[in-house]
């Protein structure tokens, strides 16, 4: 069972899933066999059920290397979830600023 950590539309997702792969198209993982809590659970948590309506009809998932956070082995799974990511603490890449057409007296 793996526990997968990644970035999505300022978003970070954690779920669970059987198996993982490296995938033939490069620079993305493969990520199968979803597991979702127990459906018989009387607290239902709202982002685990946003997990499930996500991928339910999803067989495999690929991931950008680079949207992945982190990738555990753990013994059992635990409860998926959605947080959002807030504030801007990561430095973007610097895009050059478009040229402006000449204003009147420059």
């Amino acid at each position: 069972m793996y526990k997968v950590i990644f970035h999505n539309q300022n978003q970070v997702y954690e779920l669970y899933a059987r198996a993982i792969y490296q995938s033939d198209m490069y620079g993305f993982i493969e990520v199968e066999e979803f597991v979702f809590g127990e459906k018989s659970q009387l607290v239902v948590d709202p982002t685990e059920e946003k997990l499930k309506t996500e991928f339910a009809s999803v067989a495999r998932s690929y991931i950008p290397m680079h949207s992945i956070v982190r990738i555990d082995e753990v013994e059992k799974e635990g409860t998926g979830k959605i947080v959002e990511v807030k504030g801007d603490k990561i430095a973007k890449f610097p895009f050059p600023t478009p040229m402006h057409p000449p204003q009147d007296g420059e």
